[in-house]
């Protein structure tokens, strides 16, 4: 009995350790198979797409699978973000929206979607937004900005309704200050042309599609609107600096899945998005364009992400804003 004992013992021993050695382990389950869509919120040209392409590219490299951007622009994002909720659930479609996303919820009776049904895979990276106006308008700063509004009908151009340039500007201007701006919403780089060819005075974007036009003069920037100034633009002082203390806002640009990704993909995409954003060539590149990321994980951007709802949802109360 105790030799037959010690059989079974060694069989079992043999058979845990022929179950665990490599030879004998389940494989490992593999992402990407096929190419991986981006769907991408908004136009060409903006500062989102800007994003999904830099990191696109290194993608293609990493995964050694085609990446594809789909612009998918409507709606302040939410048309992109109603198409990649209906994909399958497997990784091979994502989606990147700006912090339009956290806003919709609360300004959109209807935005087509509900926070439960995304998934945070990472926040990408932030930009101050820029406030700007057409060389010819008589304000170089933002005091004189606001008491030309007071004096004469002024238009502006932004990002998109319920963009926080958006929603920068009404706060700004109707609720702060008590003076009257038209709102016109565009897309990122729509609104800056618009400024350029001075169909309207006043341009509310973030960073990335108006700095070329600051640098080759056929823009004046008046203000960021960040706590702190921006290096690419180190003479344009802050809203805070300019009337109002405490003033604090920017735009950011992450990567979402829709609901039932195994978590397995959502990590890995985290992990090789953080990786190919913080590429020499990819941050040179975003550097230049006031675009700064910071790498955070999928529970962490999740958290951050309901703060941003939070804040938004009273900044949309307090400002006033609605859907035009």
């Amino acid at each position: 009995m105790k030799n037959i004992n010690k059989i079974n013992s060694l069989l079992f021993m043999v058979a845990l350790a022929a179950s665990t050695s490599p030879a004998f382990a389940q494989p490992a389950a593999k992402f990407p198979t096929k190419p991986v869509r981006i769907i991408v919120a908004f136009p060409p040209g903006s500062s989102t797409d800007i994003v999904a392409r830099v990191v696109g590219e290194r993608l293609t490299e990493t995964w050694g699978q085609n990446v594809i951007i789909e612009n998918r622009p409507g709606a302040s994002g939410n048309i992109g973000t109603q198409t990649a909720l209906r994909a399958n659930p497997d990784g091979h479609t994502i989606f990147m929206n700006s912090s339009a996303i956290a806003v919709n919820v609360s300004l959109y009776a209807k935005p087509g979607y509900a926070m439960k049904d995304i998934v945070p895979i990472l926040q990408g990276p932030t930009t101050p937004n820029l406030i700007s106006v057409h060389p010819s308008t008589n304000a170089r700063t933002l005091p004189e900005l606001i008491a030309l509004a007071k004096s004469m009908p002024l238009s502006y151009g932004s990002s998109g309704t319920g963009t926080t340039p958006h929603l920068d500007m009404e706060l700004l201007f109707k609720t702060l200050s008590k003076s009257d701006i038209t709102h016109v919403p565009y897309g990122p780089a729509a609104a800056v042309t618009a400024v350029v060819g001075n169909q309207v005075q006043v341009g509310a974007t973030s960073m990335p599609p108006a700095v070329p036009f600051v640098r080759n003069a056929r823009l004046r920037a008046i203000a960021v609107t960040t706590a702190k100034r921006s290096p690419v633009l180190p003479d344009v002082p802050t809203v805070a600096e300019s009337g109002f203390p405490g003033f604090d806002d920017y735009t950011w640009f992450s990567v979402f899945a829709p609901s039932g990704v195994p978590a397995f993909i959502i990590n890995q995409i985290n992990r090789d998005f953080s990786l190919a954003l913080q590429a020499p060539a990819s941050k040179t590149r975003l550097d230049a364009l006031s675009l700064t990321f910071t790498p955070n994980t999928p529970s962490e951007f999740a958290a951050r992400l309901n703060s941003e709802v939070t804040k938004y949802a009273q900044m949309v109360k307090q400002s006033g804003a609605r859907v035009d």
